[in-house]
């Protein structure tokens, strides 16, 4: 089954106040924060192993026939995160049950593992879904990956590993699919400088909290200056590559695109800064995965997107 949008996603007009692609993501990234309430969530210690765990949340479905739905968060992101509480939010009134993913040193769980998630942390994917699937016998599950965890997500769903019955389909928000090409993107562009500051800061709070728990895990060489800079200077070695070029090589999902068997869905904007969308014309996709692209995307887009596949997917299968 391709689920595209096709037909069914109406067309998207920017907000006046933010229009352009950068605009639009810290924007929509910031706003929501206030807003909504967070619905009753359940708390669970995730342990990786004896040092490392993570906070992931449940949220408890009012509607018992209805897929699971696993939200993971972007690059300095969390599960408090504007788009998280929102879409989390919109989605637990409408009857889902929703888990929502810190991953390794992000959000609550911040010092609590000695090293960082990163683009390429599929086996931490994989053990969540095989949790959440646990937690939840007899349903159907739907995970979506938000900016850096769609990466993660299409690579886990590519990679010829072992994928639950139980997944139905996945959905992937903007996934930079070509990590060295959004990187520079972001690190080197001038009209991104502002939105590199911004991860910085995020990415820098986390590595605090990480250097004050486990302060023998970091060089005293790490660059704090960009993200090119810190996966040269962190995340390749922490990681276990070579290199920072054997990170991006390795964990760039567009490798893993072709690999993909489930129904699955790249949710992308013709503005977004980070990655250029002539990407993904130029990669081989298994039968399965079908791109849906919108000329500009804010958080309305976004929410009414994601909402909008979680139905039609639902009526669908």
């Amino acid at each position: 089954m391709n689920l595209n949008f096709g037909g069914y996603l109406q067309p998207f007009e920017p907000h006046w106040v933010g229009t352009g692609g950068i605009a639009q993501t810290i924007i929509g990234s910031q706003l929501g924060r206030n807003v909504f309430s967070n619905p009753p969530r359940i708390r669970h210690e995730f342990y990786w192993d004896e040092q490392a765990k993570s906070i992931l949340y449940e949220i408890k479905a009012e509607d018992g026939n209805l897929p699971v739905i696993l939200l993971a968060h972007g690059m300095g992101g969390c599960s408090e995160s504007g788009y998280m509480k929102r879409i989390s939010k919109k989605l637990w009134v409408r009857g889902y049950g929703v888990f929502l993913i810190n991953h390794r040193g992000c959000g609550p769980g911040m010092g609590l593992s000695p090293r960082l998630w990163n683009g390429g942390s599929s086996d931490d994917l994989a053990k969540i879904i095989d949790f959440v699937i646990q937690r939840n016998p007899g349903k159907r599950l739907l995970p979506i990956g938000f900016s850096l965890s769609g990466n993660v997500l299409l690579k886990y769903l590519g990679e010829n590993r072992f994928v639950p019955g139980k997944v139905l389909g996945a959905l992937a928000v903007n996934p930079p699919i070509d990590l060295r090409v959004a990187s520079a993107i972001i690190s080197r562009k001038w009209s991104c400088a502002v939105f590199n500051r911004y991860y910085m800061k995020l990415i820098r709070n986390q590595v605090v909290a990480l250097e004050t728990k486990f302060p023998d895990v970091l060089s005293p060489n790490i660059n704090f200056k960009t993200v090119w800079d810190f996966d040269v200077s962190y995340t390749a070695p922490a990681g276990g590559y070579k290199d920072v070029d054997d990170y991006y090589d390795r964990c760039s999902s567009k490798h893993y695109l072709e690999g993909i068997n489930i129904p699955t869905t790249i949710l992308s904007a013709e503005d977004d800064p980070f990655v250029p969308g002539e990407i993904f014309d130029q990669i081989k996709k298994g039968e399965g995965v079908s791109r849906n692209v919108t000329p500009h995307g804010d958080r309305r887009w976004l929410d009414y997107a994601v909402l909008e596949w979680i139905k039609k997917f639902g009526e669908s299968s």
